[in-house]
């Protein structure tokens, strides 16, 4: 007599679709969601939240480490690392101000020529020295600090900026919104065009994904990963020289952490620390999340400034579990 053997219960096909679906949207448009979230709490919670001037201020805020997170997000998806950036941003806006007495064009090509110029260095001793992202970056981080305080002797001086369309870029706008955020936003839109609507962009992603398979499909490999480093170094620059068009100094002492912030905001916004998937929209988020987290604290007026340092670390820590979870799931 036979007798008929049961299949193991189990998740159906469909079942794991749509979860794989659902973990697939909490991973991209996860901070967008906590975002909208925090902002109708905070408009309840707080009377001046929802002002004009204070959504200009957080838009203003935002706009310089949203550009330096723009080509962090790009290294990230190659699954690098750039941890100079906080130091290439100081950099930039001191160049700027030394830049400046030979107009704006000086005020913005000084530091995007030299900050490229790190990037470059940096991109090819990663892509062509095979040398580890961390080592190298964290030695430029180290490197270009120093040269920052050489060339302002040791931190004590602080140039000015002398142009004053620079300074106009800096703190004018139109429509009530700054120069710096309708840059910012300009950067995501060819960002996001770059990435989804072009091969480069398309091989970046792959890169990430597998860079084994992306040399056995001929993909530039090398090419790539030297590119985005180069891309990394503009961005810092640029933010650093418009950060100091806004506070019309080039400040030496800026952009101490501001990697680790960068990072956060990629990682938060749903790119994996190991390459291959994101998005710049989830960049966006993530650095606006953070701003209004740090918003929040500053409406509560009570709590000290390194409540934000507390809270960013343990939501990352959050985030970063919760991705590995949903990575997973997608896998599965």
């Amino acid at each position: 007599m036979s007798v008929a053997i049961e299949p193991s219960a189990g998740p159906t096909t469909g079942d794991q679709a749509r979860r794989e679906r659902i973990a697939g949207v909490l991973q991209g448009y996860g901070a967008a969601i906590v975002l909208a979230l925090l902002v109708i709490v905070a408009s309840f919670s707080f009377p001046t939240f929802l002002t004009l001037s204070n959504i200009s201020n957080i838009a203003t805020q935002s706009s310089f480490p949203l550009i330096v997170a723009i080509g962090m997000t790009f290294v990230i998806l190659t699954g690098g690392i750039d941890l100079s950036v906080g130091s290439v941003f100081a950099l930039g806006g001191v160049l700027a101000a030394y830049g400046s007495s030979f107009g704006i064009i000086g005020g913005l090509a000084l530091p995007l020529l030299v900050c490229g110029a790190i990037g470059l260095a940096q991109g090819f001793l990663v892509a062509y020295g095979k040398m580890a992202p961390f080592i190298v970056t964290l030695a430029g981080l180290l490197a270009v600090r120093g040269l920052v305080l050489a060339v302002t002797n040791g931190g004590s001086t602080t140039p000015l900026i002398k142009d004053k369309a620079l300074v106009a870029l800096g703190q004018g706008g139109v429509f009530g919104i700054h120069w710096t955020v309708v840059i910012a936003v300009i950067g995501i839109v060819l960002g996001t065009v770059l990435l989804t609507r072009s091969r480069g962009g398309q091989a970046v992603l792959a890169v990430g994904g597998s860079e084994s398979a992306s040399t056995f499909m001929g993909l530039p490999v090398a090419r790539v990963k030297f590119g985005v480093y180069v891309l990394s170094g503009l961005c810092a620059g640029l933010a650093g020289a418009l950060n100091a068009a806004y506070s019309s100094s080039g400040v030496p002492t800026v952009g101490v952490g501001l990697e680790l912030s960068a990072i956060s905001a990629v990682v938060i916004g749903g790119t994996l620390l190991v390459g291959g998937r994101g998005s710049l929209i989830g960049t966006l988020a993530g650095v606006l999340l953070l701003a209004v987290i740090q918003n929040m604290i500053n409406q509560v007026g009570s709590l000290s400034s390194s409540v934000q340092s507390v809270v960013s670390g343990v939501f990352l820590a959050i985030v970063v579990i919760i991705q590995t979870v949903l990575s997973r799931t997608q896998r599965l």
